[in-house]
Formats: structure tokens, sequence, C-alpha cells
């Protein structure tokens, strides 16, 4: 049991995450430190290197920066930014490309399911007020989820799952 605990931390953040970006169209900052920060514990539990443990955190470092560049050119979100780079950690750069199509793909599905939604439904009394925020267009995507779906997905090519 103890060597699902790191995948179990990684998706139950990511959910938790997606779960918040949805109701409340914010992603906790303390989510994406959880994430950056759990990591090198799992890591060096499994017998990993500092080397190799450094890498996972530099590659999240550098997610983080192209995070902040879309940011600046309102194309992600900042806690979104945040979220991918916090995956990004995970990843490493051998299941950052899985992280990264899953998350683009179901980011583009969900963006079209939202904007078909808006024209179809339209706000009303009865449902949950996140549902009738979604439904205008006055917020954005909630790109957590596709992050969260990016990180089901590469799951089993997570670095850390090999190692237990």
């Amino acid at each position: 049991m103890l060597e699902l605990a790191p995948l179990l931390v990684f998706v139950g953040l990511l959910a938790y995450a997606a779960f918040s970006d949805i109701t409340t169209m914010t992603i906790p900052n303390w989510v994406s430190i959880a994430l950056a920060a759990l990591f090198p514990v799992f890591a060096l539990i499994a017998g990993w290197s500092l080397t190799q443990t450094g890498l996972h955190l530099l590659i999240g470092f550098a997610v983080l920066l192209l995070g902040f560049v879309l940011f600046q050119f309102n194309i992600l979100g900042g806690g979104d930014a945040k979220l991918l780079a916090g995956g990004a950690v995970w990843t490493g750069i051998g299941a950052l490309y899985p992280f990264f199509l899953w998350t683009t793909l179901a980011g583009g599905v969900l963006a079209l399911t939202i904007l078909v939604a808006r024209r179809q439904i339209k706000p009303a009394d009865g449902r949950p007020a996140f549902l009738n925020k979604l439904l205008t267009d006055k917020v954005g995507v909630p790109y957590g989820v596709a992050i969260f779906v990016g990180g089901l997905a590469a799951l089993q090519a997570l670095p850390i799952a090999a190692s237990h």
C-alpha cells in the first residue's frame, strides 16, 4: 500500500485542484506548493539521487516560467500555470509529453463543451451557483480539470511509479 502513496498524493492533489477550479474558478496556491514540496520527499524515500530529484524540480521550474509567459499573454490563468508546474515536477522530462498532450486535448474538449453549453443553456434559478457562473462568458475555462485529466493520463509513465 505504501507503494501507492506517491500516486495517491499526486492524483488526490490534482483532483482537489480540479474540483476547486470548477466550483470557485481558483486553484489554491497550497495545492501547487504541496505537489512541488512532496515530490522530493517521495523521490528520496524511493532511493532517488539528489541529481535525479533536482532535475525533476528543474523541469517544474522551467514549466513555471513558461506558464508565467502564457499568463502574461492572458492565455493561461496563474493558478493553472502553477498547477502545471507542480505536475511537471512529478512527470520530469520522461512523462512531460503525455502530461502536456492529454492536458491540451482535455482542455480543448472542455473549452468547446463550455462554449457550446453557453450558447445552448442559459443560467437559471435552482442550479448550483458555480454552474450558472460557468454558463456566462464572465469567466474562463476551469483548466484545472484538464490538468487533472493530463495527470491521470500520464500516471503510468510517471518515473516515481516505476520506483516502487
